[in-house]
């Protein structure tokens, strides 16, 4: 026997000449069970004696066009989870931290940080979720002690937890903007003008409104179909929206007109409201982000609170924002004493929500009802002699 031969015995056990070499044994089957196993009566309990299917590197590897869409789909980040994580991780890299998946411990020490810098509870409690559901699946921190700290937060700062709700664009504020934002008679306050329209019709927000196509819209002599994939309370059902005309809004004549100027560029698809230059020309969109030819939600909260002010408008201490046409359109229902449920059918809330009658409605209601106005003024004669 050479000394390679010798090299390769690893383990032998001697044995007379003659004798039976014993089969190696087999390990003993085990259970082959999880706890999603479901067995019919009569079945056998899977063991892993069980031979399986035999996979190949075939069952094993996805295609390269499939590793893009999943690529895709893990960057396709909303601007609200990216300004958290960005915030996340250059706190991580100053505190030599990891942020990616990131520990419990430095999931509540960023917690605490924010609260040091005395931010809103409200905008502690989204930037700490966007945070923690960005991390990998089965890797998200414990939020447990981050969220008793917030309680504890709330009670110690009592401004920390004020929220200051959008100024509604009702009615007697929407009509000046839009005349105002057409006074000029250029194709960017015609943009503008049926924006501030639909916004308050369609009861949307901001981003669901600029993220539709003209393929979405169906308009008819005194009404706009809309049809939407999703919104956010409807992830996975389209819905075809109907938005009626009315006199005072003339949605149906804005919107052909700023879809006539879009024709006479050459534009018959895609988005709805577009970058415009100041001459009229369609901006140039070669160094756009990932939104391309799509308006972003911020732009139209600058152009709402651009012509507001233009318009000579002024509000009761709330900020004006691109919420406030969904705002003013939740109001003016309310206002009218549209019933609950037809509110929540009108701006896509779920049927049991509480946000159109508590957040909108009743401040509204509340502002205009004056008890002390029962009281006859002092010095005043209450017979009217």
């Amino acid at each position: 026997m050479s000394l390679r031969d010798a090299d390769e015995i690893v383990d032998a056990e001697l044995v007379e000449p003659g004798a039976v070499v014993p089969a190696p044994s087999t390990p003993a089957a085990r259970p082959r069970v999880d706890q999603h196993t479901v067995l019919r009566p009569g079945q056998e309990i899977p063991t892993t004696a069980d031979r399986g299917p035999s996979y190949t590197e075939r069952d094993l590897y996805i295609s390269e066009e499939t590793a893009k869409a999943l690529d895709e789909v893990s960057a396709e980040n909303s601007p609200p989870r990216r300004t958290a994580m960005r915030g996340f991780e250059a706190w991580c890299a100053k505190e030599g931290r990891v942020a990616v998946p990131c520990t419990t411990a430095t999931y509540t020490e960023y917690g605490r940080y924010l609260m040091d810098r005395g931010l809103k509870v409200s905008t502690i409690r989204n930037y700490m979720s966007l945070i923690r559901t960005s991390m990998p699946e089965g890797q998200q921190p414990d939020n447990t002690l981050f969220l008793r700290l917030l309680q504890v937060y709330r009670r110690t700062h009592k401004r920390a937890s004020r929220v200051k709700q959008a100024f509604p664009i009702t009615m007697p504020y929407l009509v000046p903007m839009m005349l105002k934002a057409e006074e000029d008679e250029r194709p960017i306050g015609w943009r503008d003008a049926v924006m501030f329209a639909f916004g308050y019709r369609f009861l949307g927000r901001s981003i669901e409104d600029v993220d539709l196509d003209i393929e979405d819209l169906t308009i008819t002599d005194d009404r706009i179909v809309v049809w939407l994939v999703k919104d956010k309370t409807h992830q996975n059902e389209e819905q075809t929206v109907t938005l009626h005309d009315r006199p005072d809004l003339n949605l149906v004549p804005r919107m052909r007109r700023w879809l006539g100027y879009l024709a006479s560029l050459g534009v018959t698809t895609g988005p709805v409201f577009r970058h415009l230059q100041k001459d009229g020309q369609l901006g140039s969109r070669v160094l756009a982000t990932r939104r391309g030819d799509y308006l972003r939600g911020h732009t139209v909260n600058e152009r709402v609170k651009l012509w507001f002010t233009a318009a000579g408008l002024v509000t009761d201490g709330r900020p004006v924002s691109s919420h406030s046409l969904r705002a003013g359109g939740a109001t003016d229902l309310g206002l009218a004493d549209a019933t609950d449920q037809e509110i929540a059918e009108a701006g896509r809330w779920r049927p049991d929500s509480p946000i159109p009658r508590k957040v909108y409605v009743r401040p509204a209601k509340d502002a205009k009802r004056d008890p002390f106005s029962r009281v006859p003024v002092y010095g005043t004669d209450p017979g009217g002699e």
